[in-house]
């Protein structure tokens, strides 16, 4: 058990992973402990950004036989080619240990067979995974925004929502409102009246204009005439 099950693994894994597999070769049962170790390369697949392909990041998966295995778990490590741009949505510094601890429960299942096929086909898929929440986070967000922005341009049309508070609010300035304008007229109504009464005021005419009018020698006479008749009925 061990270097032979080691030996056999790595001979599979050559066919499968003809271009992204690198290492030493062959192996054999007295190879030193470096050549034990090799490298897969990861390229997972992300979604489309803004309708478009997006690159794919490129990691490398380093795998080292410990001498009991698959009876025990390899030695594994994850980073990305030397002076390799940062990929969008990972931080491999900060995600590798989620990622590899990611691979435990694959691992514990898998003892005593080999396994870096299993590990590499799940850790594909997990960084996938990671990549599109991060990927759908950040579009969650943007709705978001662009939400509220479009709630911010209909609230222009459809007003301000009506609430208890802002009911009475209301009420109470229209309630003053409508106290300010029956003030408002009350005034106006008084300030007609009063017109009204100088106008009929102004009406009355005056002694010189009754005079003026021929109307104050009209009354007098007519008061003499009267006197004369009364003077004549006594004395008769």
């Amino acid at each position: 058990m061990g270097r032979e099950e080691q030996i056999e693994e790595r001979e599979v894994l050559d066919s499968i992973f003809p271009d992204e597999i690198t290492g030493k070769l062959p192996l054999t049962i007295t190879s030193h402990i470096d050549e034990k170790s090799y490298r897969i390369t990861i390229n997972p697949d992300v979604p489309q950004q803004n309708g478009e392909d997006a690159e794919a990041p490129t990691l490398f998966l380093t795998i080292t036989y410990p001498p009991s295995y698959p009876d025990e778990p390899p030695l594994l490590d994850l980073s990305l080619p030397p002076n390799a741009p940062k990929p969008p949505h990972l931080d491999i510094p900060t995600d590798r240990a989620y990622l590899l601890s990611s691979l435990t429960n694959t691992i514990e299942e898998n003892l005593g067979m080999a396994m870096i096929f299993t590990l590499v086909t799940v850790l594909r898929e997990n960084i996938e995974s990671l990549i599109l929440e991060r990927v759908a986070s950040i579009q969650k967000a943007k709705d978001k925004v662009a939400e509220e922005a479009e709630a911010q341009e209909n609230a222009k049309f459809h007003g301000e929502k009506v609430t208890r508070e802002s009911f009475l609010k209301w009420r109470e300035s229209f309630r003053a409102e409508m106290e300010a304008r029956e003030e408002e007229e009350r005034v106006k109504r008084e300030m007609v009246e009063t017109k009204g009464k100088v106008a009929k005021k102004e009406d009355k005419l005056t002694g010189r204009e009754l005079w003026e009018k021929g109307l104050v020698g009209k009354v007098e006479e007519d008061e003499e005439v009267g006197e004369d008749a009364l003077e004549r009925l006594q004395v008769s």
